[in-house]
């Protein structure tokens, strides 16, 4: 018998990284289901949950949600009432609900963990991939990548790829350098989400004399002129504007909400492939 397919919608208004514990660590209680698991991250108003409501309509499933405001919360279990997709918060019973949906008993072990499955040597291979093509490294199989990063020195390119990586996704990140021409494997690539990174420039500026501090470097150079970086962060900018790429100013997010914009980027790009 065929494993019966659960579409797993974990809506948060932060970051998700609460909701997509708890979901995966009751997805590890059964065994024989297939898993889908659908991230809608920094849902913060009325537009941005219509389109999770959209989503959850199109492939109805269980729905975990951690979202503090109550008339979104209301909302969207409104909604999920109507499509007939189980609806619990954090304070529920995300188990049971899982169970009914699958038709599977859940084990209730304590403590249970995920299993070396796909999943974990994914995130192994995701994590390596990362780390050998940090900074512009091995350029020419960029194409494997899920997601490419490209912003100016020091704009958090290097963490956010790694903890993009934690979660199995394959992050490459590249410099952007003025006057110096992006690497045309770069320019080519059509398969990953290429993403720019930008910043506020006096923030940057700041960001860069810490960094040359702690190298005890005193020289003062155009790594830290403020009209320099202000011009390279403005040339960034265009370029992401000319390409078509989107970016992110991360000047004031943490490095878990800057990734969750990227996942929120990339589960859309891979539901319109998947309706297309």
């Amino acid at each position: 018998m065929d494993s019966p397919v659960v579409h797993l919608h974990l809506v948060s208004d932060a970051t998700g990284e609460t909701v997509r514990t708890l979901g995966r660590a009751c997805i590890s209680q059964f065994d024989g289901i297939a898993v889908r698991e659908h991230f809608w991250v920094l849902i913060r108003n009325t537009d941005q949950l219509l389109g999770v409501i959209e989503g959850i309509r199109a492939a109805p499933g269980v729905v975990l949600a951690t979202v503090v405001n109550d008339q979104l919360r209301h909302l969207l279990e409104v909604s999920c009432r109507e499509a007939g997709a189980p609806f619990v918060s954090l304070l529920d019973e995300p188990v049971t609900a899982i169970s009914e949906w699958a038709g599977r008993r859940a084990h209730h072990r304590p403590g249970r963990r995920q299993k070396l499955d796909d999943r974990y040597f994914a995130r192994i291979d995701a994590m390596q991939f990362t780390m050998v093509h940090d900074d512009g490294q091995m350029s020419d199989d960029l194409d494997e990548a899920d997601v490419v990063l490209i912003g100016v020195s020091r704009s958090s390119k290097t963490p956010t790829c790694i903890y993009l990586a934690n979660l199995g996704y394959k992050a490459a990140n590249v410099p952007f350098v003025p006057e110096v021409p992006l690497p045309e494997e770069v320019i080519r690539l059509t398969r990953p989400l290429v993403m720019g990174l930008t910043v506020d420039p006096d923030r940057l500026v700041q960001i860069r004399r810490n960094r040359l501090r702690s190298l005890y470097e005193q020289r003062q150079t155009n790594y830290v002129d403020l009209e320099r970086v202000r011009t390279e962060v403005a040339a960034a900018r265009r370029l992401f504007t000319e390409r078509g790429w989107p970016f992110i100013d991360v000047t004031r997010r943490s490095i878990e909400e800057t990734a969750a914009g990227i996942i929120r980027l990339l589960e859309g790009r891979s539901r319109d492939s998947a309706a297309g």
